[in-house]
């Protein structure tokens, strides 16, 4: 089979996936046409994306999110506003993935949490099946445990979800544990899709701490902390376009572009991963048995959601600001999961496959049945026809 991929292009975490899912595809014999990837406005796609994605990749301008810069939390009504602002270029951006549809003709579509990838889909309704991937859609289960008085947020991202799954055949959700499906939603729980690096990587404990935020702004909160901790090491990665390369804040805190690989082989040794309470991060932590601290960003429901269903699943601790010394004392009663992890994580392939095939043979019974049908009509209209003729 053909597939084309839709990716939300903000943070790494969606492009992370799709670098994931394209490696299972291809060693199983399908193939990757390329990628549309949507970005802000201005944005360009993050280097690791396009060195590891060899494929044709296409980016388009799609809704993103809005931070306040005084307070560093999610601003809604700007990301609301912003959005309203860029109608043009967006559905501009419609007519671009129309286009590229039909030029890279794919069997499957699979959306990793764009928005304009579900309006696509529900506007153009192209032949092919839409499979849609993240782990927001575990958030639209029954089961799923929500932050709570928090009712406005839920309906606010819940919806923007179920706009980016408009048509969609399967909502895959991926869990940091196994989930039981919601098959009224066609919502199938699937393991992480993580980078095949991290299974050959041999873990160590070195005394520092990693860290990797979502926005350099919040550098800020970890400086202050290191300056009354200064002899803890620390090593953060993000995404300041003021440094091209590592900028050493003390002698004990450094800062480093974001570097996929680079970010690995530092996690491999960390003794733990403070983190924004990305999906992407904290998996990862798991997968190689590194406790984490999650601090969702300020007003970032989704965020608060994982860290509340990561804690759940033994990933670490919660927290509300980069004040790190309450993760330094939880460090030695931290449980190891990653034996458990590793074994839910090793499906991956399998229960994604699994979906796709089902998911097929669903659509050519459809097909066939559609055949057979349209003969019968004929043979039942022609009959209609000729019955009153033989009556004379």
């Amino acid at each position: 089979m053909r597939f084309l991929l839709i990716v939300q292009g903000e943070g790494r975490g969606h492009l992370t996936q799709a670098i994931a899912l394209t490696d299972i595809l291809e060693k199983n014999g399908h193939t990757v046409a390329g990628a549309l990837i949507g970005t802000a406005t201005g944005r360009e796609i993050p280097a690791f994306f396009t060195e590891n994605f060899n494929k044709t990749i296409i980016s388009f301008s799609s809704p993103y999110l809005a931070y306040c810069q005084k307070t560093k939390a999610l601003d809604i009504p700007k990301t609301i506003s912003n959005t309203l602002l860029n109608l043009r270029a967006y559905l501009r951006s419609l007519k671009k993935i129309q286009q590229h549809i039909e030029e890279l003709n794919p069997d499957v579509i699979i959306n990793f949490y764009d928005v304009l990838g579900g309006m696509h889909h529900f506007l153009f309704r192209p032949k092919v099946p839409m499979i849609c991937i993240a782990h927001q859609y575990l958030l639209l289960h029954p089961n799923f445990h929500h932050p709570k008085n928090h009712w406005l947020d839920k309906l606010l991202v819940n919806t923007n979800t179920r706009i980016t799954a408009l048509g969609a055949s399967k909502k895959l959700a991926l869990s940091f544990t196994p989930f039981e499906d919601d098959k009224a939603q066609k919502i199938f729980t699937i393991p992480p899709l993580l980078r095949s690096e991290l299974s050959k990587l041999k873990t160590e404990t070195h005394n520092y701490l990693l860290a990797y935020v979502t926005q350099y702004s919040l550098a800020e909160q970890l400086m202050a902390w290191h300056d009354k901790n200064p002899t803890v090491e620390l090593h953060c990665f993000w995404d300041n376009p003021n440094y091209s390369d590592t900028y050493q804040y003390s002698p004990k805190l450094h800062f480093h572009k974001i570097n996929g690989r680079k970010f690995l082989e530092m996690m491999q040794n960390c003794q733990g991963l403070v983190t924004t309470a990305g999906f992407e991060s904290v998996c990862e932590a798991m997968y190689l048995g590194k406790p984490t601290l999650m601090i969702p960003v300020p007003k970032h429901y989704e965020q608060a959601c994982n860290a509340i269903d990561a804690k759940r699943a033994g990933a670490g601790i919660a927290a509300k600001s980069f004040d790190l010394t309450s993760f330094i004392n939880y460090l030695p009663t931290h449980t190891d999961i990653s034996p458990e992890f590793k074994a839910w994580h090793s499906r991956s392939a399998f229960i994604f496959l699994r979906e796709i095939e089902s998911l097929f043979d669903t659509h050519s019974a459809v097909r066939m049945r559609r055949r057979e049908l349209v003969p019968q009509f004929v043979k039942r209209f022609a009959l209609a026809l000729v019955s009153p003729l033989s009556r004379h």
